[in-house]
């Protein structure tokens, strides 16, 4: 069974920083292509940030570019969202999800397996 769980979220005024975790277990982690994921109030879920299995390959929407980074460390089966200069349009609550390789990162459905999410908040 493999599970991703999220941490980090929190409440924070705008122009300040975050950084998100998630940890996977279950299977090996190397092998997974991972996803960061965000859904607003009233609002499909979107697609943030992508990272392929070993690291080298990212995707960002563009929305987040040269604010937010995506990074792991597959010794220690996690992924994190560096998220800088935020703002309250990035408000909402943050899943990472798992799919088998570094392709149609930015579609929900093409993944496998999902956390339960974690809240980010932005005060002005």
């Amino acid at each position: 069974q493999v599970q991703l769980v999220e941490s980090g979220g929190g409440l924070v005024q705008a122009g300040g920083s975050l950084r998100l975790s998630c940890a996977i277990s279950g299977r090996t982690f190397s092998s997974y292509a991972m996803g960061w994921f965000r859904q607003a109030p009233g609002k499909e879920r979107a697609f943030v940030a992508g990272i392929s299995g070993g690291g080298g390959l990212t995707t960002y929407t563009d929305s987040v570019k040269g604010r937010f980074t995506i990074s792991r460390d597959n010794a220690k089966n996690t992924v994190y969202l560096q998220m800088n200069s935020l703002n309250t349009e990035d408000t909402a609550v943050y899943y990472c999800a798992a799919r088998p390789m570094f392709a149609f990162m930015d579609i929900a459905d093409r993944y496998d397996y999902w956390g339960q999410g974690t809240q980010v908040t932005v005060s002005s």
